[in-house]
């Protein structure tokens, strides 16, 4: 029963990320409806355009070329980072560990260098947001509107982005059997040199803190 505990209370925990994300849609779904109901039919392809080219491709970010590319980095390498949430709730699920690496072989060394290649892009380019809205101080980033929670919710947002960031990268670092593979490990092969001194058991505790923190952080995020 208690080598089944952990697979528990990852899909009590799972189950509980899922009910408050269903909930909010359905929040966000309920007060779209309180709006007035209008006739939304025509000019159906320059509206998918416009959805795509504003929701999906956070085209309003990119009419400053900096920040827009900026933007673009951290957006996609979220995205595409997150990819490996499917292995992670398998492998919690089943109680499996780097279920992928099995299957996917040599590929799986690829896409896990490209998404430690990610994650250092996502945090240097969070790095240079937070010093724009914070150091520089950019005049945009100080008008009226911006005061009080507008403010703070952009600097909770890329403290929480560097914080799955390296929850990332020290989970890789540490994990044993993905260092001995030595594919995929661009990064935290690297990082894993900070870690020489440590025990196994420690590597394995901080590997399953990490791993365990950075789902959790996921499903508030």
């Amino acid at each position: 029963m208690f080598e089944y505990l952990p697979n528990i209370i990852f899909v009590l925990v799972l189950f509980l990320g899922l009910f408050f994300f269903c909930r909010n849609l359905y929040r966000l779904y309920r007060n779209i409806n309180l709006g007035k109901q209008i006739d939304v039919s025509d000019n159906k392809i320059q509206r998918f355009t416009n959805m795509a080219k504003i929701a999906l491709g956070q085209g309003k970010l990119i009419k400053r070329p900096i920040s827009g590319f900026l933007h673009v980095v951290v957006y996609i390498g979220f995205i595409i980072i997150n990819i490996e949430l499917l292995e992670i709730v398998l492998d919690g699920i089943l109680g499996t560990h780097r279920l992928f690496s099995t299957y996917l072989g040599a590929v799986y060394g690829y896409l896990i260098g490209t998404f430690e290649f990610l994650a250092v892009s996502v945090l240097l380019a969070v790095f240079i947001f937070w010093t724009r809205r914070n150091v520089i101080k950019i005049k945009r980033f100080f008008g009226d509107n911006m005061n009080g929670w507008p403010k703070n919710d952009a600097n909770i947002i890329l403290y929480f982005e560097v914080v799955l960031m390296v929850l990332f990268i020290t989970m890789n670092a540490t994990d044993l059997k993905f260092q001995e593979m030595n594919s995929g490990n661009l990064i935290s092969g690297y990082v894993a040199g900070f870690f020489s001194g440590f025990s196994n058991e420690s590597l394995h505790l901080i590997e399953r803190a990490c791993w365990w923190a950075h789902i959790i952080g996921i499903l508030i995020f």
